[in-house]
This record gives C-alpha cells, sequence and structure tokens, in this order.
C-alpha cells in the first residue's frame, strides 16, 4: 500500500494501483460514516430528542437491544454502506462485515480507557492485618533516671 501511495505521488502508478487506494479510501471514509450514524442513533438524543423518543419506543418492545448497542447497530447501518459501495455481490458481502467491523475498531478506540490495575494493596487492610502479628517493633521507652 505504502509503494502504492509513493508511485502515486510521482506520478508513476498504474490505473489498478490507483483504484486499490480509492477502494481503501472508500472503506475508510465507509467505516467512519458507519460509526457516525451507529453512535448516532446509539447514544445521542438528536435534534429535538427525536432520536432518544424513538429509542425509548423501541426499549418497550423487541428492539431494546437493537436501539442501544452499537455493535448491533453498526452491522445493519452497514448494509446500505455495503450496497452503495461495492461493485459486485462478492464485494458488498464481504463489505458489509468489514465495515460494521470498522465501525467497531473506532467505537473501541475513542472509548478506549487503561485497563483496571492486576493487583491492588489496600494499605488500610494491610495494617489491620498486621495487628495480629505475634513479633511486632519494639516501642520506644524513655528512659527516667
Amino acid at each position: 500500500m505504502l509503494v502504492s501511495l509513493m508511485s502515486i505521488a510521482k506520478g508513476r502508478a498504474s490505473v489498478g494501483e490507483i483504484e486499490q487506494v480509492v477502494q481503501f479510501y472508500w472503506l475508510i471514509l465507509g467505516s467512519l460514516a458507519v460509526w457516525r450514524i451507529s453512535y448516532l442513533f446509539a447514544s445521542e438524543s438528536g435534534p429535538w430528542n427525536l432520536l432518544g423518543r424513538i429509542r425509548q419506543g423501541l426499549a418497550r418492545g423487541v428492539g431494546s437491544e437493537l436501539a442501544t448497542c452499537l455493535y448491533c447497530l453498526s452491522v445493519w447501518i452497514a448494509t446500505p454502506f455495503a450496497f452503495l459501495l461495492g461493485e459486485s455481490w462478492k464485494q458488498r458481502l464481504l463489505l458489509w462485515p468489514a465495515l460494521s467491523a470498522g465501525a467497531i475498531i473506532v467505537e473501541r478506540w475513542v472509548n478506549w480507557e487503561t485497563p483496571p490495575p492486576l493487583y491492588y494493596e489496600d494499605r488500610e487492610e494491610q495494617d489491620q492485618e498486621n495487628q495480629y502479628v505475634l513479633r511486632q517493633e519494639p516501642k520506644s521507652t524513655s528512659i527516667q533516671p
């Protein structure tokens, strides 16, 4: 891919190389569009709280999980994008999960958090455990003359 971009920049690219770069460009744009629309439907209220009311209506029915799950929405929203971006049925069938996966990757990247620590030690618990230890440090005593 990098070689293709370099040859395009130098003006020595073939038609096939340019076509591959353009297809990759549409894959990236399609994934971003699927993520944005999925995020809009799953998490935002929209103008005049329209999407919030639609989600509340679906929550009473069967579609409650579909209306709030970005991963589920991305599968269904990727369908028309795959149909529009694909040139053959084979490409459309392969683009459908690829666009959904791209949207999921964007969602995970946007909401990336550091994982919780694997080991955590509470200092207060440690002090409470040490009160039952048989050997303790000697307490200093003042010597009186």
